[in-house]
């Protein structure tokens, strides 16, 4: 038989997720309803897919609002190049989902309007809104949970994750499983008062850190001058990890040493003098810590890369041909 342009396999991320989040994300409905200018545009083949036909205007309701998203966003030679790349993969997307729900007829593989019904309750717990009352939103689900039943059965079915694979995983990507650096700090916060000149206060934060710089017990003057609520600890806040402060406070605390007190920083909550009393360097977690988080990588990395081998396996038998 002959073939017409190749397609190469989309990411998975793009296909295969899309499938086995339809349930949650109830994706299964974004291709239904064809705008009103769809349905009075001038139609015409986009692709063949073996006996079957994608149309523009399935093409333009696959696309519609992404497309009028990037429309109010770009403009000229970029919109036109991201005109191009959003219809080529949502091109790939339905000769994908074409394939795989001619495999299915081909294998027998349906599912039943009781599963459909349960579907469209779970869905509707989820906060999904689902007319079962609509042929084409009951098609277009079931196509979903058909094409679920293919990835279960041809894709994920054979699939295992064995512990040298995790271990392999874990010691080439354990950037990914560090612990930032956490630093144990005191401030005192100083805020200025209803009735208090600039001045007035630029002068008391002056004084309470020449006081500090002096040699001055830093929780005594915590406990009398801060207006934070650890004032009463003597301005101690424990541990806290990088991303967790205001980056003006982080950028002066990443450069002191154990015991420095900072220069007054000023932020939206006040003025701030930070003591840096200890500093954690940035740890690995264990690996028995994050070994089922590394499970659901690997199996996702798998699931991918099997999904790509099948459905380039299955574009290779087809006849596709491209009229776009």
């Amino acid at each position: 038989m002959s073939r017409g342009t190749h397609v190469p396999a989309a990411p998975v991320g793009r296909s295969a997720r899309s499938i086995a989040g339809a349930l949650l994300l109830g994706l299964g409905v974004l291709s239904l309803g064809a705008s009103a200018s769809a349905a009075t545009m001038t139609d015409r083949i986009v692709a063949i897919v073996n006996k079957e036909l994608i149309m523009l205007s399935e093409l333009r309701a696959e696309t519609g609002g992404e497309e009028q998203r990037l429309r109010e966003q770009y403009k000229g030679a970029e919109l036109q190049r991201r005109l191009q790349q959003l219809e080529y993969i949502a091109l790939s997307r339905m000769i994908e989902r074409k394939l795989q729900l001619q495999f299915a007829q081909s294998r027998g593989m349906d599912v039943s309007e009781d599963e459909v019904n349960q579907a469209i309750r779970q869905l509707e717990k989820q906060g999904e809104r689902i007319d079962d009352s609509n042929p084409r939103e009951r098609k277009a689900l079931k196509e979903q949970l058909v094409m679920m039943r293919v990835m279960d059965r041809e894709v994920r079915g054979g699939i295992m994750v064995l512990q040298p694979e995790l271990e392999r995983y874990y010691n080439s990507h354990q950037t990914r499983f560090s612990l930032p650096e956490e630093y144990r700090i005191s401030q005192i916060l100083l805020k200025q008062k209803a009735a208090e000149e600039v001045k007035d206060f630029k002068k008391r934060i002056q004084t309470v850190h020449v006081s500090l710089k002096n040699g001055g017990d830093f929780g005594e003057i915590a406990l009398q001058q801060s207006e934070g609520p650890e004032s009463v600890k003597g301005g101690a806040l424990g541990f806290v990890r990088q991303g967790e402060l205001e980056p003006e406070i982080e950028r002066v605390i990443s450069t002191l040493e154990t015991g420095q007190i900072s220069a007054p920083i000023e932020t939206v909550q006040g003025w701030h003098i930070i003591r840096l009393d200890e500093k954690k360097p940035s740890q690995f977690r264990p690996f028995a810590q994050v070994k089922n988080e590394i499970q659901g990588l690997v199996y996702q990395q798998k699931t991918e890369d099997q999904y790509q081998r099948w459905i380039g396996n299955i574009k290779n038998k087809a006849f596709i041909e491209i009229k776009f």
